[in-house]
């Protein structure tokens, strides 16, 4: 079956009629605004949807089409379906305009019991493993959203490996499609097929995401504001760049420095000592960092603990001046003598010494000999991630050594860096479009993130009220700043219903104000804090169980 859609290009707001099916009209208007179809019919129409061709005429950006490959209903007794019923399967690719550009592989998930919302899930990391869609996610842990009855689908970006692997960036096409292009395109066919499964397209569609998929989320709603009703973008990498080539600077102060390496032992030793001096400051001993802005007033003292004297030998109890100067590359970030794409001239530094831990796997290196393809685990994610971004993107020679690469003097390389900037980076602040149409936007993110900076994302957020105002920031946009949250990981691992927050806001316009979030950290699972909205953070009442979220308050510094 080849489906082509004709006539006047939609309008992208998802509430419009989409176009024609093979030379047929929809008849949108068939079915009440909140009706989903009988089992049947979506099943007879699931199984057409197999070895359907899509004309690339249906997807707003070049490409040459779109293949469904596999079409099936999942029976809600299906051995692994944990979803509370049953749903249309979809599986297919999208073409690129060049043979040699890999394509976008997507799913698309088709509930029989449908809410009339749909919902694109992002990626993480240089992605290259389909989003299936299907599961529990981190900003809906009660009920999958495909059980709630949302359609879902997500997609590999345009390229196939695991999200270390940055092999796929010399290709051009395959560069602009995990930039941003597959989000369209993806968005594009799924839009047309569930508007042909349910004869409507829906009312509400949304994107959420974190890491890479928050960045996704934030850049659906500066280039595609009109496909979309409200974003949750966790951990959002907005500057991706900068902090590809602050990793880069990072791996040059381990390795290219003599006695630059940290050992964990010694990470482990900052940490501890950050918790001594400021675990007390919100008035509880438990572990957790919140007040960090308190924090930072106390960083002199605590460097200072941790600087060896001059005469000692590197060891597990001091800092060297050479590993201290590690650690402040991180918490400095990096100062660019050159503007990137929308004036961006750096990358935020890190919470170094106010309660991150960085001995995880995704924290710095944890062998002192740099690998001649560096791993997470071995020689730290950032530099892992900047080699690959340098070797691939950047010089586009698998050879090249990112370690006699100078960020702040990239020589030939800087108009490619500038125009990669352009083609992945989130850093837009104009968002005039998103928020007069009235886009909604959830972000969560730790304050002891290793992989994002959590001052990126705020600096981002003030920026915003630069241009557009306090005022009117707050009518879209929601900011949580998790003290002891991680990059998925650390002391407090919040859990919270973000989705529904997102669509009663959307739906109800009740916006979310301070949410309880359950900490699912295995050591600690089960107690709860309150989930302020940033600058606000949470503060003991000095009495009431520690572990209960109603003993705390949302404070200001």
């Amino acid at each position: 079956m080849t489906v082509r859609w004709r006539g006047r290009r939609r309008r992208a707001n998802v509430r419009t009629a989409v176009g024609v099916v093979a030379g047929a009209l929809l008849s949108l208007a068939a079915r009440a605004v909140c009706a989903s179809p009988s089992g049947e019919p979506l099943a007879m129409r699931c199984a057409e949807f197999a070895g359907a061709v899509l004309s690339p005429e249906l997807i707003a950006l070049p490409t040459a089409g779109a293949q469904i490959e596999s079409a099936a209903m999942v029976r809600a007794t299906a051995p692994g379906n944990q979803q509370g019923g049953e749903y249309c399967r979809i599986t297919g690719r999208i073409k690129g305009l060049k043979a040699s550009t890999p394509d976008i592989r997507f799913d698309l998930n088709l509930p029989r019991r449908w809410n009339g919302r749909a919902l694109q899930i992002g990626g993480g990391g240089y992605n290259g493993v389909v989003v299936s869609g299907t599961g529990v996610m981190p900003f809906s842990p009660d009920r999958a959203p495909l059980a709630q009855g949302y359609a879902t689908f997500g997609d590999d970006s345009g390229h196939v490996g695991d999200s270390s692997l940055a092999v796929f960036g010399l290709v051009d096409e395959a560069v602009t499609n995990f930039g941003y292009a597959h989000l369209k395109k993806t968005h594009d066919v799924a839009l047309a097929l569930i508007a042909r499964a349910y004869d409507r397209p829906p009312q509400r569609m949304y994107f959420a995401g974190g890491s890479t998929g928050g960045r996704e989320g934030y850049t659906v709603l500066q280039r595609f504001p009109d496909d979309y009703d409200g974003v949750i973008a966790n951990s959002p990498a907005l500057n991706f760049s900068g902090v590809r080539l602050l990793g880069v600077k990072l791996g040059r102060a381990e390795y290219a420095t003599p006695g630059g390496f940290v050992p964990p032992p010694l990470l482990e030793r900052v940490y501890q000592r950050t918790l001594d001096v400021c675990d007390r400051l919100d008035g509880a001993a438990d572990g957790i960092v919140s007040d960090v802005a308190g924090c930072r007033e106390h960083e002199a003292e605590i460097v200072d603990s941790l600087h060896c004297a001059r005469s000692a030998h590197a060891s597990d109890e001091c800092l060297t001046d050479a590993q201290l100067a590690t650690l402040l590359v991180m918490r400095d970030g990096l100062s660019l003598p050159y503007r990137l794409a929308w004036d961006v001239t750096g990358y935020r530094g890190y919470n170094v010494f106010q309660g991150t831990r960085l001995t995880g796997l995704l924290g710095l290196a944890h062998q002192p000999e740099r690998l001649p393809v560096p791993t997470f685990y071995a020689n730290g994610y950032l530099f892992a991630q900047g080699d690959g971004f340098v070797r691939y993107f950047v010089a586009r020679d698998a050879d090249f050594d990112p370690l006699g690469f100078d960020p702040q003097r990239p020589g030939k390389y800087r108009a490619q860096l500038v125009a990669l900037s352009q083609t992945i980076g989130a850093m837009n602040p104009d968002l005039s479009r998103y928020i007069a149409r009235g886009g909604k936007l959830i972000t969560v993110q730790g304050l002891a993130d290793e992989v994002i900076s959590p001052n990126q994302t705020i600096a981002y957020r003030e920026a915003l009220i630069d241009r557009f105002g306090a005022g009117q920031v707050d009518g879209f946009m929601r900011l949580y700043m998790v003290p002891g949250f991680q990059h998925g990981s650390g002391v407090f691992v919040p859990s919270v219903d973000l989705l529904s927050a997102l669509d009663n806001w959307v739906t109800r316009g009740l916006p979310p104000e301070t949410l309880t979030a359950t900490d699912i950290a295995a050591a600690t699972n089960g107690r709860s804090r309150p989930l302020c909205r940033y600058p606000l953070f949470p503060r003991y009442l000095g009495k009431g169980n520690v572990n209960l979220a109603d003993s705390f308050e949302c404070a200001l510094r």
